[in-house]
């Protein structure tokens, strides 16, 4: 339940669950030892409960952790639709009501709740879903919880590493950092250079090369503003004045490279995992279970009305909000319908991958594509369609991620969902008051034009968020990547990530003995470029080399070392990291003190 800073900071800190971990055994253990143990009798249900139920033990742990957690898909640390409110109040200056606000962040975050609860047997329950991310939680709650006397124990060894490091690759299987890496590579070292000084692709020397604003066809940054009317839709005759929109060589080809990647996740599942989904589905409705399913059977079952009721709550408040609040943000009801639709047909293959790769392919470009075409000249309903549509799948498979972890600690299926439902809420309302707060406190907040030198607030998250909102939603696809535009090309790889799976299934069928063929994961390696930008080359390329270093040569060499302490090691570094960011901001920042270094710069080149 942290607020959303990293929405703003111009370094954008994640604080992860991992931290959360580390910072409440302490303070669990010490409550343990100082609440008293009085029993409280509740008159109408007759029923007793105390405030210290006795030693602080790792299923507690791990409850508290999750809740903490639930806020974000995935431990981002910030609601996503915070940045919907962001960009109306920072970067339109219009208004959008605190009730509307709320019901928008609440709902995007718990409406894929509903279906994902209802997906678990087939991704949470099968051994062959192993969710990597989910075994480093494992690993450091048994640092912290196992006794360990033999050799270094984990315990020892996370706290080591947490001091010295004062996002971590350690936990990605080593296949899909090498298709990381390719796509990486192939991407920012070949076809970036090639496009920009070879063929001047889109004019890329007018433009800056790594940069995701938007420019008029002199290279100047395009005015939004000016193309805004009274209504919050574009105005039209501005538009035709001021020219067509223009982007960054860069950011024109992660927009391409994304639509590929997107389409290339429903067909590598359909080729690659038909068979294991069909074999799932079928021995779903015989019963057929592994040990841990079977030991899982000792808890009450949620039953399916829990998720059903969830789901007709959460869209019946949605539909209120799109139909009643419609002014704030401009989507109408079977906007909301139709987001929903997609959210859920991608929530099982994008579970497998991230379940099997620890890679999530997101939503935000499809959606933000076919809103922009069906309703152009809104951005607010752009960007609520495709919160709607993205976070609510993210946020589903973040649902079973965690109940997964829960699984593998045998924590009460119904204590789960209890948890995180409850904590998506409070996270959610959290997020958004500290939100509003810096919205109105922070002068000049998101303007870095306006913002003095070194400022961390000028929010390049957001400045992402925005510059989505005006090339989908205010200026629209139509104008852009059709032949109105001057990115009609793109569209091209739609059909290049729809085939590009099969063509690596074929090669496999065609050479079955080069194993390192099924081992090429189309839409992680065309996903690796997703967080760019805002991330540039150096927060890749350190990446890559812990990765490499860690999940191949120690795992080859050493692997009995890697066994025990790779994904200790992991939850310690993430968690130093943590702690420093918050160290470094009541010590330096809270004193109006910052630090220039050459990494903290976007961009070093002149062209």
């Amino acid at each position: 339940m942290f607020p959303p800073s990293k929405n703003y900071r111009s370094e954008p800190l994640q604080v992860t669950m991992i931290s959360i971990q580390v910072a409440s055994l302490p303070v669990g253990k010490f409550m343990a030892r100082v609440l008293p143990t009085t029993k409280f009798k509740i008159p109408v249900v007759n029923k007793e409960f105390t405030l210290n139920p006795g030693p602080f033990n790792v299923k507690e742990h791990v409850l508290i952790s999750i809740f903490a957690n639930a806020g974000a898909a995935f431990g981002g640390g910030t609601a996503y639709a915070i940045s919907i409110v962001d960009i109306i109040r920072a970067f339109y200056h219009r208004k959008i009501g605190f009730l509307a606000s709320w019901i928008l962040v609440i709902t995007t975050q718990v409406l894929g709740y509903g279906w994902a609860g209802i997906m678990r047997r087939f991704v949470v329950e099968p051994a062959e879903m192993w969710w990597p991310s989910s075994l480093v939680q494992v690993s450091l709650f048994r640092a912290m919880h196992e006794k360990d006397n033999s050799r270094m124990s984990r315990g020892k060894f996370f706290l080591i590493a947490l001091i010295c490091s004062f996002s971590c690759a350690l936990v990605t299987p080593f296949f899909a950092i090498v298709n990381i890496f390719v796509g990486f590579a192939l991407f920012l070292y070949v076809v970036l250079p090639t496009a920009c000084w070879g063929l001047d692709l889109y004019q890329a020397r007018n433009f800056p090369i790594f940069s995701s604003h938007l420019f008029n066809h002199k290279g100047e940054p395009y005015n939004v503003s000016g193309i805004v009317n009274q209504n919050f839709e574009i105005d039209m005759p501005a538009y035709e004045q001021q020219g067509l929109v223009n982007l960054s060589v860069f950011f024109s080809l992660t927009y391409g490279i994304g639509f590929a990647a997107i389409i290339s996740t429903l067909s590598h599942v359909a080729v690659f995992n038909g068979k294991e989904i069909h074999a799932q589905l079928k021995a779903s409705f015989k019963g057929k279970e592994d040990i841990h399913t079977r030991l899982m059977k000792k808890y009450k079952s949620i039953p399916n009305w829990w998720f059903y009721l969830l789901l007709g709550l959460t869209l019946l408040l949605s539909l209120a909000l799109c139909v009643f609040m419609k002014r704030d943000i401009q989507m109408p009801w079977w906007g909301l319908i139709f987001a929903a639709a997609i959210a859920l047909a991608f929530t099982l293959p994008v579970s497998i991958i991230t379940a099997t790769t620890n890679q999530s392919p997101g939503l935000n470009i499809i959606t933000e594509y076919i809103m922009g075409y069906i309703l152009p000249g809104k951005p607010i309903a752009n960007v609520c369609f495709k919160t709607y549509g993205y976070i609510s799948m993210a946020q589903a498979v973040s649902f079973l991620n965690d109940f997964k972890l829960g699984h593998y600690m045998k924590i009460p299926p119904r204590s789960m969902f209890v948890v995180q439902s409850i904590g998506t809420v409070i996270a959610g309302t959290v997020n958004l008051a500290v939100a509003w707060w810096l919205l109105t406190t922070v002068e000049n907040v998101c303007q870095d034009h306006l913002l003095p030198p070194n400022s961390p607030w000028t929010c390049p998250c957001d400045r992402v968020f925005f510059d989505a909102s005006v090339i989908w939603g205010l200026v629209g696809p139509k104008r852009i990547f059709s032949p109105l535009g001057n990115y009609s090309a793109l569209n091209w790889f739609f059909l290049g990530g729809a085939l590009g799976p099969v063509v690596v299934w074929l090669f496999h069928k065609a050479f079955p003995n080069q194993k390192w063929i099924p081992l090429t994961n189309l839409p992680v390696l065309l996903g690796a470029t997703a967080a760019m930008p805002p991330a540039t080359s150096l927060n890749f390329n350190c990446w890559l080399i812990i990765g490499f270093i860690f999940n191949y040569y120690v795992f080859k060499y050493r692997k009995g070392w890697w066994q025990r302490y790779n994904y200790v090691l992991s939850a310690a570094l993430d968690a130093g990291l943590a702690f420093m960011g918050v160290l470094l901001y009541f010590t330096l920042t809270m004193h109006g003190i910052s630090i220039s270094r050459w990494g903290s710069d976007g961009e070093h080149c002149d062209l």
